[in-house]
């Protein structure tokens, strides 16, 4: 599988994400999510890490919900629930209020923001939990090649440091030490450390063996022509996904995504001569991952096409305050994302798994041998 489909796949149901606040189908998006990773990520350190996105997003719920009971929030309310000490500010500070009333619908709304905030940060762990963050640098074009060495070393920092605190939890685990409390925190945090800077080492000396950094010679024109066209490229998809994720701008949106990107591909191919690396064995965009990035692309654009329909089943009322519900055509297209789990090779850990029952037929007919 092309792990840029994986990544195709993921930003799909981001943008979905991005175009509802009901509750219900942002935990349809975190299922599908869950579900497709589940069925088809490997045993990789970076295939860990979607437990760690996961709880990273119920903290982004709790923190949003606490700092809206906290500082208040501009959404008016008649449902008090509980009031709170309310701190006198100077005339300089108005608009700005600490305690006082707290009310169910600035709570609901809170709840809603924070839900989409963290299904955006789930999707983004699917993708990082089934994309070979090596192979996707492969792939990159060379004009890209040296930022994408250092976007893979930061996305495979956080995989590998979660790899190393449940290795060294569990090893505290069997010495019988304690693996909760700030003490225990103090001395796993300390290895960690250690190990992630000898990766960095490690890293730094391949890279060094392997001659990286070397360019071939470009004229200035041509140089110059590639800087424009990238950045330009790049602004226009910029602005252009900004138009179709906003309400308002559906219909700049696309042409100036359309022509950002046609702008970006010339830009790259130019960069790409400075580059005198060669590909060994590259991934091909086969049908399986034309079929998972083509699930991704169809779920954004079904969310897209049924908010402009029934915006209300997307975004269920807070003022006045009613109960959401779960819309048929938007949970079907959300479904579509399921995808992949059924046309994704199995990965080779679980497809080369020993068969138990063949194993133990297999071990009882081959006769025992006389000491």
């Amino acid at each position: 599988m092309h792990p840029g489909a994986w990544w195709l796949w993921a930003l799909g149901l981001a943008v979905a994400a991005s175009r509802t606040t009901n509750p219900l189908l942002l935990a349809l998006v975190v299922a599908v999510a869950g579900y497709v990773v589940a069925a088809r990520r490997t045993d990789a350190p970076w295939a860990r890490s979607y437990l760690a996105f996961v709880k990273l997003g119920v903290l982004v719920i709790g923190i949003r919900v606490l700092f809206s009971t906290l500082l208040g929030s501009p959404i008016p309310g008649s449902h008090t629930l509980f009031t709170l000490p309310e701190v006198p500010l100077p005339d300089w500070a108005r608009g700005i209020r600490i305690g006082g009333r707290v009310t169910a619908e600035q709570l609901v709304f809170a709840l809603y923001d924070g839900a989409k905030l963290a299904a955006l940060l789930i999707c983004v762990g699917a993708a990082n939990a089934l994309a070979n963050p090596a192979r996707l640098l492969k792939c990159l074009p060379g004009a890209l090649y040296e930022v994408g060495v250092a976007v893979v070393v930061a996305m495979t920092f956080a995989p590998n440091m979660v790899a190393d605190v449940a290795r060294l939890r569990t090893a505290r685990r069997l010495r019988g030490r304690p693996t909760g409390g700030i003490r225990a925190i103090a001395q796993i945090g300390l290895p960690v450390l250690e190990g992630a800077l000898e990766r960095s080492v490690a890293v730094a000396a391949s890279m060094d063996a392997r001659g990286y950094g070397r360019s071939a010679h470009v004229p200035p024109a041509v140089r110059r022509t590639t800087t424009v066209f990238t950045l330009g490229g790049l602004l226009g998809v910029c602005a252009g996904s900004y138009g179709l994720l906003a309400a308002e701008g559906a219909v700049y949106g696309l042409p100036l995504l359309l022509a950002g990107l046609f702008a970006a591909v010339v830009g790259l191919r130019l960069g790409g001569r400075r580059s005198l690396r060669t590909r060994y064995r590259p991934d091909l965009f086969g049908v399986r991952s034309w079929l998972v990035a083509g699930s991704g692309a169809a779920v954004a654009a079904l969310m897209i096409w049924a908010g402009s329909l029934n915006p209300e089943a997307l975004h269920p009322s807070v003022v006045p305050l009613v109960a959401p519900v779960l819309p048929l055509w938007p949970a079907l297209a959300i479904a579509v994302g399921l995808l992949p789990a059924f046309v994704a090779p199995v990965p080779p850990s679980a497809a080369t798994a020993p068969d138990p029952a063949a194993s133990t037929s297999a071990s009882a007919s081959v006769p025992e041998e006389s000491p």
